[in-house]
């Protein structure tokens, strides 16, 4: 009876301390903003001294003075109808992700179901918020799919990475295909060009990394491969956690499919940047957004700043004030900082259904552990 009475406690206390840092981390990424909002606004209104020379106390003042203002300001420049759509956009790539994590689920005869994954995945787009890059919410995810199962960790965990693989692999090949569209403003502006011949050395490197994934890896080429594997701590696991890749290679179907859901997440993704773009009143055309923005997420999901911040920024800055586009910088920021905050709104979505994450769901496994044979032998 006394651990009964306990247990609500411990989920209220439970529940308290995931809101405690749920408010922490958000309070973390919007300092990250307020940061550079602040700093801007003063050195626009010609305050003195300069950024430079004031203490950490006073810029974190200044930040959290002028921040928020700033930041209403460039938001509120935006029309009603479509900043709202471009929230719906952004909440479709994330559902269009959920069917296709699903659908590497499947390959396994892992019957997880759609509203726990929904689940796990709005939370780790929740923990992409101020992790590195923009997949660094797949640690998390690899987690909670690892608590799901006992018969099937390793492949839990390993659909975790075959799912990012083919998203990323086709972001890298969808931009490829935009940048052929584009390539009169290639040819004509350098850091196209240079931006350009990167991506495409990427997109070289992805195509190893798929085929040793999905047809054999390197111990075809290298027997001793696997025994090193072994070698390794927790080398049983990473052994099997590398098998798991092996399905999804010889299976078509699922790669025709979830490369074609993956290319669709990414279209939907320019649309998201389109509605905003048209809601700021901006001259971008829809053929160049279809290359930058890709161009910028292919560098945005590189583990360098938390959620990408900082080299987002930058991106629409420099690709939108190019002389072929003539977008003006302040608002290129302000369609950066829009996007960002259409992230935002389901990473806060995400962060309250961590606070009040269900715990006790298990997928339901086609394969069970074989029968202990001195039970076979007593039954």
């Amino acid at each position: 009876m006394e651990s009964r009475n306990a247990q609500p406690g411990k989920k209220l206390t439970g529940t308290l301390v995931r809101l405690a840092f749920c408010g922490l981390l958000l309070a973390w990424i919007f300092q990250a903003i307020f940061w550079s909002e602040g700093k801007r606004a003063w050195e626009a209104n010609g305050n003195q001294p300069d950024w430079e020379e004031l203490s950490r106390e006073q810029r974190l003042k200044v930040s959290w003075q002028y921040g928020p203002k700033e930041l209403w300001g460039t938001i509120s420049l935006i029309k009603p109808v479509p900043l709202l759509l471009s929230l719906v956009a952004m909440g479709s790539t994330i559902l269009l992700g959920v069917v296709r994590w699903r659908m590497v689920l499947g390959v396994h005869g892992l019957n997880l179901s759609f509203g726990r994954t929904m689940e796990i995945s709005i939370v780790a787009h929740f923990f992409n918020s101020f992790l590195l890059g923009a997949t660094g919410g797949d640690l998390i995810k690899a987690y909670y799919a690892a608590r799901e199962t006992h018969h099937k960790k390793a492949e839990a965990i390993g659909t975790v990475f075959v799912d990012r693989i083919i998203g990323l692999f086709a972001l890298l090949i969808f931009t490829c295909g935009m940048m052929i569209l584009n390539l009169p403003l290639l040819r004509e502006n350098p850091l196209f060009a240079k931006l350009a011949w990167v991506i495409v050395a990427m997109t070289l490197g992805a195509s190893v990394v798929v085929f040793l994934a999905f047809r054999g890896g390197v111990s075809r080429g290298f027997p001793q491969a696997r025994e090193w594997l072994r070698r390794l701590p927790k080398g049983d696991f990473l052994e099997r956690l590398r098998d798991s890749f092996r399905p999804f290679g010889h299976d078509k179907a699922f790669l025709t499919k979830s490369f074609g859901i993956s290319m669709l997440i990414w279209v939907v993704c320019v649309i998201h940047v389109e509605t905003l773009a048209w809601g700021l009143g901006m001259k971008v055309t829809t053929l160049h957004l279809f290359v930058i923005v890709p161009m910028i997420t292919c560098f945005v999901v590189l583990p360098i700043t938390p959620s990408g911040l900082g080299i987002r920024e930058n991106g629409f800055v420099f690709l939108l004030a190019v002389p072929q586009i003539g977008e003006d910088h302040t608002t290129a920021l302000s369609l950066s900082l829009l996007c960002y905050a259409g992230s935002l709104f389901w990473s806060l979505v995400g962060g309250v259904v961590y606070a009040t994450f269900r715990q006790k769901h298990h997928l339901e496994e086609i394969t069970h552990e074989p029968p202990d044979e001195n039970q076979k032998g007593g039954s």
